[in-house]
């Protein structure tokens, strides 16, 4: 069992790097997550439709899903500002640090869970890594004010996506021991689309976008929901404390990606960097 949980969270980290990435290299960030979004949801509504008629619903269990709905919907809202105002290997290692510092945490604090002192260890290469990576210790010399408030924005964005992760996973944690991952990454879908419509239709480029890019569109319908489905049935294997830090390294593929593909800035010391998280992976993975 353990072992599966491994292969469906490093099957999940690739996937959203992927996805990511396409986001990332859109032309509107939010009409491009709202169309995977839509378009996913379509494609599940059958089935959470059946799936609902087949549950118990109690009181607490609507307030855990709106909760979730509410953290979802504000992580791809943050998501899209970060991808914005950032490049993807400066954002998306915060996005992801710091759900991975919080999710751990508060899954001992919450849910009773361990992690061993090689575990602790390999969460701190993994977060410090992380944080290396994007430069949020670094001190840049920035001349134009202008562009000091553009990385301030990226870096807000970003902590902002992280601590919404760290909620929404909490709590699906509970919710998917009660429901199919496939109608839990539903509830997800629906939420951006809920949270997002209004300002994607006032845009007004969602027709630009699918003409540009609908072939990464396809594709990350399958990918968004997919990697986070992934990521649900390994709850269902292994405590969250260990399988939540092994997920980052969607952020050594999300930095490779963007090193390489899309010819970001410091490539040596973000590839540096990702190495000591590959190291802290594989501690927690082998010992934690």
């Amino acid at each position: 069992m353990v072992t599966a949980a491994l292969l469906l969270v490093l099957c999940s980290g690739l996937t959203h790097a992927i996805w990511n990435l396409f986001t990332k290299r859109s032309l509107n960030k939010s009409v491009f997550l709202w169309s995977i979004h839509i378009a996913a949801t379509v494609l599940l509504l059958p089935y959470f439709i059946y799936e609902l008629f087949h549950m118990e619903i109690t009181g607490s269990f609507l307030l855990l899903v709106f909760f979730s709905m509410s953290f979802q919907g504000g992580y791809f809202i943050f998501l899209s500002r970060a991808y914005s105002y950032g490049d993807m290997s400066q954002v998306y290692p915060i996005m992801r640090g710091t759900g991975a510092f919080f999710v751990p945490v508060m899954s001992v604090l919450v849910f009773g869970e361990s992690l061993s002192p090689i575990g602790w260890i390999g969460l701190c290469c993994i977060v410090g890594g992380l944080f290396a990576i994007s430069g949020f210790f670094g001190k840049r010399e920035i001349r134009e004010n202008k562009e000091r408030s553009i990385a301030s924005k990226a870096v807000l964005s970003a902590l902002a996506v992280g601590f919404c992760i760290t909620g929404y996973t909490l709590l699906d944690k509970q919710l998917v021991q009660n429901m199919s991952p496939f109608a839990l990454i539903e509830i997800s879908n629906i939420s951006y689309v809920i949270f997002s419509t209004f300002a994607v239709m006032k845009s007004k480029q969602i027709k630009q976008e699918w003409q540009v890019n609908w072939r990464t569109i396809m594709i990350g319908t399958f990918l968004a929901p997919g990697s986070y489905v992934l990521f649900l049935f390994a709850m269902k294997l292994a405590p969250l404390a260990s399988i939540a830090p092994i997920r980052e390294v969607g952020t050594v593929f999300g930095t490779l990606l963007g090193v390489f593909l899309l010819k970001e800035q410091n490539g040596l010391l973000r590839v540096i960097m990702s190495s000591v998280i590959t190291i802290g992976i594989i501690s927690i993975a082998l010992m934690g």
